[in-house]
């Protein structure tokens, strides 16, 4: 079964300090921490393709391990970015994973301030 946008938006809201904007158009969601963002994606696409952050070593990994579903990130840094093709072939809970790592690896680079801000603020 394929994951809807609705579950990836709930998701990513879930997350301790989390917002969503469109910074960018009307159609483009982009879920920050801190005023970082950790995912975005386009509200149209179908399948939804989301973008994550990732550790650089692990975004080439992935990008070998599931070369259908896991591309270079799209419009996005490469080297620091993935964008997933949320098809019925990507696990929920492998997707969840990765928002997750996304979303630490923003956070953790945050200010120790910024940081309390966050924790402090949800």
């Amino acid at each position: 079964m394929m994951i809807g946008k609705e579950d990836i938006e709930d998701y990513c809201l879930s997350k301790e300090g989390s917002s969503k904007e469109y910074p960018f158009d009307e159609t483009t969601a982009v879920f920050k921490v801190g005023n970082k963002m950790f995912a975005l994606f386009n509200d149209e696409d179908f399948p939804v393709r989301i973008n994550l952050k990732c550790d650089p070593f692990y975004a080439m990994e992935l990008r070998k391990m599931y070369p259908q579903q896991v591309i270079a990130g799209y419009h996005m840094s490469k080297k620091h970015w993935n964008t997933i093709i949320c098809d019925e072939s990507v696990d929920t809970s492998l997707l969840f994973s990765w928002i997750d790592d996304s979303y630490e690896l923003v956070f953790n680079g945050l200010s120790k301030k910024m940081q309390a801000q966050v924790l402090t603020s949800s």
